[in-house]
């Protein structure tokens, strides 16, 4: 029962998170045509986001534990419920640049803290894989959920209308950060090293580690391939088929329930197959739709669409591909997390955070400049190359992670 609350605690704050953090491919495309910026310009969002995550996550993962999950994460809701007001009073491009980072810098320390807490409430790999998918899933949703909130507040003839969305996300991260104090929190004793300084020399072992290395570039190609696609499929919608603003942005939820609905379903799968062969299925899926189905959707008649009942079948069907990639962050980062002493979790969620906060960067403006040059209709084809590699990857990650968990028995 104890368990099961810290569990709700957990969901929660990745909720409210999920929605900031994946307005940003909304807010580029309002960024293009609110407040005038080219798309390299917009894509710089997504390094504001990004690129703090991953530089608290190596600041604060190897001694989180010495300061206090829950008091991490109380911290970080705090400064993004200032965040979103800001937000609202300084309508523009820098303010907008500041709420990412704000976002960025509180999303490592609550990463940090959910990833160690499910060491801590989970017995076996399997049920930390199932865990580990399902909050990944309920993130998913989150996200999902933005793209309806943002749409819902755009009003025709008043063009700031949209910002009354983030005294909605205040509350929702003022509700979180109530719930979380109310939570009770075994945190446990178990902390990397024996000081400040032997926990930073943790992290850094643990980078000298093959099992590391190969973990961290499948997670950072991963990530350039997921937010690559998640952050440009609203500018997709709206230049390649056409659709209206709110029409395009509301279309990009489809990903977002895929990638929930994958990430539920990986957590079932998790209990019962290998993650490897879940994986491998995944990534060839991925392929598929992009090889296949987006090519017809390029090319398709969408013809006069005002709501999304207009929206023909072909329109939702590569946002598809979210249902084969979903599995594989979550199963990855158990897969190493599980492999690992629970008193490496802390510093190793800081690895995995940074480096998926980068690939998530480069992903995102690879992805922006590909838009730019080749044009929309092409960008997301290059997906393929960091797909296979992945695909190389994760049996590399498999023989080190079998001979890691002999080490660990």
């Amino acid at each position: 029962m104890k368990n099961n609350a810290i569990k709700l605690s957990l969901y929660i704050n990745y909720f409210v998170f999920a929605i900031l953090l994946n307005s940003v491919g909304i807010v580029i495309l309002k960024a293009q045509n609110e407040w005038g910026v080219d798309e390299v310009e917009a894509s710089i969002l997504e390094a504001f986001k990004d690129l703090p995550i991953a530089i608290v996550s190596f600041l604060i993962a190897s001694f989180l534990p010495r300061i206090g999950y829950k008091k991490g994460m109380l911290v970080a809701l705090a400064l993004v419920f200032f965040a979103c007001i800001d937000m609202y009073l300084d309508n523009s491009f820098f303010m907008s640049k500041i709420l990412f980072a704000t976002v960025g810098v509180s999303f490592a320390i609550i990463k940090v803290s959910v990833y160690s807490v499910i060491g801590l409430v989970t017995q076996t790999p399997k049920e930390h894989g199932s865990l580990m998918s399902n909050i990944e899933g309920v993130f998913m949703f989150g996200i999902a959920l933005a793209y309806f909130l943002f749409p819902a507040f755009n009003t025709e003839g008043n063009p700031d209308a949209w910002l009354n969305v983030y005294w909605l996300l205040a509350g929702l991260t003022l509700l979180s950060f109530l719930f979380l104090l109310m939570a009770k929190f075994d945190e446990g004793d178990e902390i990397p090293g024996a000081n400040l300084g032997e926990d930073f020399t943790q992290m850094f072992r643990l980078i000298a580690k093959v099992l590391v290395i190969v973990f961290v570039v499948s997670a950072f190609l991963f990530v350039m391939i997921e937010q690559g696609i998640m952050t440009w499929l609203p500018t997709f919608n709206e230049r390649v088929l056409e659709l209206p603003e709110n029409v395009a942005i509301m279309m990009s939820s489809i990903l977002a329930i895929s990638l929930g609905i994958g990430r539920i379903l990986a957590g079932q799968l998790a209990k019962r197959f290998s993650w490897i062969w879940v994986l491998t299925f995944c990534i060839f899926g991925a392929m598929a739709i992009v090889l296949f189905v987006l090519p017809k959707a390029v090319n398709a008649e969408i013809g006069l669409v005002e709501t999304l009942a207009d929206v023909p079948a072909i329109g939702y069907a590569f946002p598809l591909v979210g249902l084969f990639i979903a599995p594989i962050y979550p199963l990855l980062n158990s897969v190493v997390l599980s492999a690992l002493p629970k008193k490496l979790h802390s510093p190793m969620s800081g690895l995995i955070i940074i480096f998926s906060a980068l690939g998530g960067t480069l992903g995102s403006r690879l992805i922006g400049i590909l838009f730019k040059e080749l044009g929309a209709d092409q960008a997301f084809t290059y997906t393929l190359i960091p797909m296979a590699l992945l695909l190389v990857a994760l049996f590399f990650l498999k023989r080190l992670t079998a001979k890691e968990m002999v080490e660990k028995a």
